[in-house]
């Protein structure tokens, strides 16, 4: 492949309608110091830098060390300058305090191990009238399919693995009222909430089950909840029932609300 196409249509369906929501409520200024939480593989991060310019400094704080790979090639050969990629976690950021005038986190925040600290340390470096924009799922995102789940899991009389699928759906998808008095707490003025929506849509549940970003960022944690000698036996039987559902409606639906929260550090 060459060059010219390599990185061409990498990016996720999954990150595009959080960050192209995202990219449009930032005040873009030049010469500034801006902090991208959770880039990945480099979305909102690169854009966001060249919208900016070579005059503004963007660092990306992630710690998947294969998604920092991937991105530091598309640096390269975008022959950006200003992206400085800081490989750790948003709990502990490695910026003074007050010298950041932008952070953005496309649908990270939520996926950290504590949300507080993270949004601590976003209070911490960033200044005084300083712009805080965030993307995140809400606790409905996929709820065709966790109704489905949790039918079977009652039907086999597996209570406790429906307690543990409510709490692994909490602990991704925080309440949006949680969050936000989170972001109060530490010092920023909510602006701006705007709510949207997106679907993936499949013809049958086979289809999605099997879908690369199905099994790369949600069945692990889906079977974790399960007894290891259980996992076929309740994917089989989702299987089979998303497959019936689909037969009848034409297709499956899956919906992901999320949230833009656009706030401002107070003076």
């Amino acid at each position: 492949m060459s060059g010219k196409m390599q990185f061409f249509d990498e990016l996720p369906f999954w990150s595009a309608p959080f960050g192209l929501k995202l990219l449009d409520h930032i005040d873009y200024k030049p010469d500034i110091v801006a902090v991208d939480i959770g880039f990945g593989a480099g979305f909102p991060l690169i854009e966001l830098a060249m919208r900016l310019g070579d005059g503004s400094v963007v660092y990306g704080i992630d710690p998947w060390k294969e998604a920092i790979a991937r991105t530091n090639q598309k640096i390269e050969y975008y022959g950006i300058t200003n992206i400085r990629i800081i490989e750790g976690v948003a709990e502990s950021i490695p910026l003074d305090t007050g010298s950041v005038d932008l952070i953005v986190s496309n649908n990270g925040i939520n996926n950290v191990r504590d949300i507080d600290q993270v949004l601590s340390e976003c209070s911490r470096i960033i200044k005084t009238g300083g712009q805080f924009v965030l993307t995140m799922n809400l606790d409905k995102t996929m709820f065709e399919f966790y109704e489905e789940l949790e039918r079977v899991l009652m039907d086999l009389h597996m209570n406790k693995e429906i307690d543990l699928m409510r709490q692994h759906i909490y602990e991704k998808r925080r309440p949006l009222d949680e969050i936000t008095a989170m972001l109060q707490n530490h010092g920023f003025i909510i602006k701006d909430l705007e709510h949207d929506q997106f679907e993936y849509r499949f013809s049958n549940g086979t289809a999605m089950l099997n879908h690369y970003f199905i099994r790369m960022w949600f069945m692990d944690s889906w079977k974790k909840i399960l007894p290891a000698g259980k996992t076929d036996q309740v994917f089989d039987r989702i299987e089979l029932e998303l497959n019936e559902q689909s037969r009848i409606s034409g297709g499956l639906q899956l919906s992901i609300p999320f949230v833009l929260i656009n706030s401002t550090k107070k003076e």
